[in-house]
């Protein structure tokens, strides 16, 4: 199962119809993901209500599509990513309920900043809801992150990447999340995203709750060339994808067989590894709390 994951042979999920959702979905479960949870980008609160809206008729027929993710648009400017900064929000009660009330059904996974103002209150309304909140794309405090996973958030959106690293000092949201029995850490195996050590460090640190996910972008399976992340041009160079004339990294062109490789290589025991894309993302969904 892929928790994280925003499409594939040139399909977007911000955008695809039914029979490019069904493609991109097919595509990866041929490639490892029996399941496929639908990342949208950020976009304003108004483009994403219409796109729940639309996904709520497509999913029915996708098979192994499992949910709605969004990746935005409630996240901190300065981590944002190769997400638009100017579709950035904060959490506002309207804008949650709004995302709520649109995803009925299939929404199922919201990444949040928890740093920006109004998040935890965010963080109880989607958990109350049935949705699990992510902490990601943030400048959050080690402090802020235990606050946010206190508040019911139980996920760490690609750990590492778009939040502040693991300072000797000054955990941050990594640290946050391994001293969380009951948090799960999503984790880009491309070889890219992560070094090797860290990639088998953090299954040392964080047994059993290690999420492998591709964060593939819609480049996935087509090769090198220029495509686009949420309307922003992307240039895809030996399988890397970053934001055009910049070294922003744009998602990638990872599929979960080509993660577990990578963390086979890194030494992980091959038992975490087959967790990391089963158990422990399933677990996830399910709401499992440790």
């Amino acid at each position: 199962m892929d928790l994280h994951c925003h499409g594939a042979l040139g399909h977007s999920f911000d955008d695809a119809d039914v029979t490019g959702v069904t493609a991109a979905v097919a595509f990866h479960r041929e490639h490892g993901s029996d399941g496929v949870m639908l990342s949208l980008v950020s976009a304003p609160i108004e483009r994403l209500v219409h796109r729940l809206a639309e996904l709520r008729r497509i999913l029915p027929d996708v098979p192994g599509a499992v949910g709605v993710h969004l990746e935005g648009p409630l996240l901190a400017t300065d981590r944002c990513g190769a997400h638009d900064p100017r579709a950035l929000t904060p959490p506002t009660t309207e804008a949650v309920h709004s995302l709520l009330a649109a995803g009925d059904g299939i929404l199922r996974q919201v990444t949040i900043a928890p740093e920006l103002p109004g998040a935890l209150a965010a963080v109880r309304a989607f958990t109350d809801a049935g949705v699990v909140v992510a902490v990601g794309h943030t400048e959050a405090s080690y402090a802020e992150a235990l606050a946010a996973f206190d508040s019911g958030a139980r996920l760490l959106t690609h750990a590492f990447n778009a939040m502040a690293g693991l300072h000797h000092r000054h955990p941050g949201p990594v640290g946050a999340a391994l001293d969380r029995e009951d948090v799960v850490l999503e984790l880009i195996a491309d070889g890219v995203h992560v070094h090797p050590t860290l990639i088998r460090t953090l299954f040392d640190a964080a047994p059993g709750r290690v999420a492998l996910v591709t964060d593939a972008m819609s480049a996935t399976g087509l090769g090198d060339g220029t495509f686009t992340l949420g309307g922003r041009a992307v240039e895809v160079t030996d399988g890397r994808p970053v934001l055009r004339g910049t070294d922003t990294l744009a998602g990638s062109t990872l599929t979960l067989d080509r993660a577990v490789e990578v963390c086979l290589r890194a030494g992980v025991p091959e038992g975490a590894v087959r967790a990391a894309i089963s158990t422990v993302p399933a677990g996830v969904l399910a709401g499992d709390r440790g």
